[in-house]
């Protein structure tokens, strides 16, 4: 090697480890091999859902079937009060949930303010499969769901009731940011977020999965990011996927998982894209931005992962076939 290129090696090696102590280590994650399957999902009650999701990617099965497999856990937990059964309700007491599910052919299925049924992610996979259509909401898809097999339930929990009655006294509407990794008491503070989860199988594909309960006593029939394709989730097999958390109005104005994917598209890192699109929420509103939370989680078609949110606290679970660990997001403020 001649002295010029010896020195250029250098001084690329020296370039990239200071960069690397000035990041966090959930910006620095390490590149999946082509068949090494790869799940990741929002908050740390993704570790549990990720686990889940693995026992279909480590057997050789679809990234579709594990991340329906995997959001289902936080579906079924009364003890978890953003999705599913346990969700708290709206201000009329009425649990709503939506979910939506996307593959690697760009098939997608959605449910908005589905209530009775304990996996509304199911629901929206018989959509995108059994369906022309895309999105069903409200009685319409409960009617869907109730014709394909599922049981109506009541998906109010004494918990959340109680929670709800005591919030009725005031009836004040101020959601908390990343409540999720607070503690959860009957009245408040109230939860406000979902699961989102990514996933490549060992052939390389990718499929997404989000599903919620929605924001703590919101008006009735609101509907967030969450169950709406390209916002609270998108899937391009040729370049990656992405899924958001937080204040879903604000995700829906700059149509945020596809923004995330575009920009990858065109070269930019998932961490680097989960933050141009944390930069335009900024842009847009930037007083109100300081009020609120909002995080992006991307992962790209080699495996690499990156997350990014408005405020620090933003967490992320991720699983291989090497580690399983919990990563905090960087954030704008």
């Amino acid at each position: 090697m001649s002295t010029r290129r010896k020195f250029l090696f250098s001084s690329a090696a020296a370039s990239i480890a200071a960069l690397a102590g000035k990041k966090s280590f959930a910006s620095l994650p390490a590149a999946a091999s082509k068949n090494d399957p790869i799940v990741i999902s929002t908050w740390d009650f993704g570790k549990e859902a990720n686990a889940e999701a693995w026992k279909t990617l480590a057997s050789g099965g679809s990234a579709l079937d594990a991340v329906e497999a995997g959001v289902k856990i936080p579906e079924a937990d009364p003890n978890n009060h953003t999705v599913g059964y346990g969700g708290y309700p709206d201000r009329e007491g009425h649990v709503t949930l939506d979910a939506c599910i996307m593959d690697m052919q760009y098939r997608c299925g959605a449910v908005m303010c589905l209530e009775h049924i304990k996996h509304p992610i199911s629901v929206a996979r018989l959509v995108m499969e059994k369906t022309p259509h895309v999105q069903l909401a409200g009685d319409g898809a409960l009617q869907f769901a109730l014709e394909n097999g599922f049981q109506k339930e009541n998906l109010l929990t004494p918990e959340s009731e109680k929670a709800w009655k005591e919030w009725l006294k005031e009836s004040k509407y101020a959601p908390v940011m990343n409540i999720e990794n607070q503690l959860k008491l009957p009245g408040g503070p109230y939860n406000h977020d979902t699961i989102g989860m990514l996933a490549i199988d060992a052939r390389g594909d990718l499929s997404g999965a989000c599903t919620t309960s929605g924001m703590a006593f919101k008006m009735r029939g609101r509907v967030g990011d969450s169950p709406i394709i390209g916002a609270g989730l998108y899937v391009d097999n040729e370049i990656g996927a992405a899924t958001s958390s937080g204040v879903g109005e604000e995700v829906i104005r700059i149509v945020g998982s596809h923004l995330v994917v575009e920009l990858m598209r065109h070269g930019l890192s998932p961490r680097a894209a989960c933050k141009e699109a944390v930069e335009r929420i900024v842009k847009r509103n930037p007083v109100k931005a300081k009020t609120l939370q909002v995080g992006f989680l991307a992962i790209n078609k080699k495996g690499v992962f990156g997350a990014y949110a408005l405020q620090k606290g933003f967490t992320f679970s991720v699983k291989n076939g090497r580690e399983e660990k919990i990563l905090h997001a960087d954030s704008k403020w």
